[in-house]
């Protein structure tokens, strides 16, 4: 197997995530390439951001240190299995493609089982069809080398800049304190988002 994360790093993301699929499996790899070119955020201050939301990014979370929370992991909602990473102190940054190749066959066949699954269609042979495909791509994602799953170029680019914290304003509508960078004005007006695109709407 050529995934160096141990036993107890896959048991924290899989308790954290709530169950295992090809997606999570899909992050925890990405996330030992993050660990093991540029490190962890409590070493040294990374930036992740990804542009998927699908369940990799919770590996991401557990294992990089990079959160929602605190600021430094960005979303941008592109449906790329892709996954960038700066680190801080010398500028270092990379970008991890995810190659959908690299699941083979297996994967196609995987996939439009569990689409089968989800819809309600799929019989119990099917079901267990996919279980058995379900092993096979766990086994063939962490037994791959990284340089199999991942198309991974350097990033030129400054890293993000860090979250602030910035002031709220009251809505002038709905009178909620809303975050001053997510407000926008309307007739010399304060207003969040939601409220705005009600008083602006044309038709």
């Amino acid at each position: 197997m050529n995934c160096n994360l141990t036993p107890e790093q896959i048991r924290k993301s899989v308790e954290f995530h709530g169950h295992e699929c090809p997606g999570l499996w899909i992050g925890l790899r990405a996330a030992e390439l993050c660990l093991n070119e540029l490190g962890h955020n409590d070493q040294d201050p990374i930036t992740a951001v990804v542009e998927t939301d699908m369940c990799g990014v919770d590996a991401i979370q557990v294992l990089t240190g990079c959160t929602f929370g605190k600021g430094n992991l960005i979303h941008k909602d592109l449906g790329k299995t892709a996954f960038s990473f700066y680190r801080k102190s010398d500028g270092k940054a990379l970008r991890a493609v995810f190659q959908r190749s690299a699941m083979g066959e297996e994967g196609e066949e995987m996939r439009a089982l569990t689409k089968k699954i989800f819809s309600g269609q799929a019989t119990d042979e099917e079901k267990l069809k996919a279980k058995e495909l379900k092993e096979k791509a766990k086994k063939r994602i962490f037994d791959a080398p990284l340089s199999e799953l991942f198309i991974t170029n350097n990033i030129e680019t400054p890293s993000p800049r860090p979250a602030k914290i910035l002031d709220s304003l009251e809505c002038k509508a709905c009178n909620e304190s809303t975050m001053e960078s997510r407000t926008r004005r309307f007739d010399g007006q304060v207003y969040c988002i939601p409220c705005f695109e009600k008083v602006e709407q044309k038709i």
